[in-house]
């Protein structure tokens, strides 16, 4: 294995419990980046340039590091459904959601602070949401407060009583980390896992 750090370049937890499943060494560290979309820029676009972004900021100032930058979008049509923040936002957004498909694009990006050497790739993953009653919709968030969650779901708890189908190819990209293609970059980069 490569005696090279490996550095996430992210502070949420959810991510960092994701990764801690890989049973590697890693270290947090707070990316610095402008999280705004360009005028113009699509969910997809959006969410792969900000996970490179992300790795950038953190590679531009750690050195002998691989860096792992990530973030996600849920795009129900073009329309981005961030973070809440709170019940009202969170509310509307799963109103909104009910019977409809939302799409939940994550960016991951590996930097070799080092050599310079970039991946980039975005892994989607979606979820047709039930018909969804007010009253649903108050339970469910009175029960998880996902208002640090995108699209307002948490799908590794309670969430996943919204659903009426997921597919794509890796959960854990719902999540906001997809470990999957993670794996295989690592692999690629020196860090070759079982």
């Amino acid at each position: 294995m490569t005696a090279q750090r490996l550095l996430l370049a992210s502070t949420s937890p959810y991510r960092r419990e994701l990764l801690e499943r890989l049973r590697v060494p890693f270290e947090t560290v707070r990316p610095d980046c402008d999280e705004t979309a360009r005028p113009g820029e699509g969910p997809a676009d959006l969410v792969t340039r900000l996970a490179r972004d992300k790795a950038a900021s953190v590679a531009d100032h750690e050195r002998d590091a691989i860096v792992i930058g990530s973030d996600q979008v849920a795009a129900l049509g073009d329309r981005i459904l961030t973070k809440p923040g709170n019940h009202e936002t969170a509310f509307e957004q799963l109103r909104a959601s009910s019977g409809a498909s939302v799409v939940f694009h994550t960016g991951l990006a590996l930097i070799d602070s080092s050599s310079g050497r970039e991946a980039c790739v975005r892994v989607d993953y979606t979820v047709d949401f039930r018909d969804l009653g007010d009253d649903e919709i108050e339970r469910y968030l009175t029960a998880e407060a996902p208002w640090d969650c995108a699209g307002s779901i948490r799908s590794e708890g309670y969430g996943i009583v919204l659903f009426r189908r997921m597919h794509g190819d890796d959960p854990t990209a719902l999540i906001g980390l997809p470990l999957i293609q993670l794996r295989s970059l690592l692999s690629d980069f020196g860090w070759p896992l079982p």
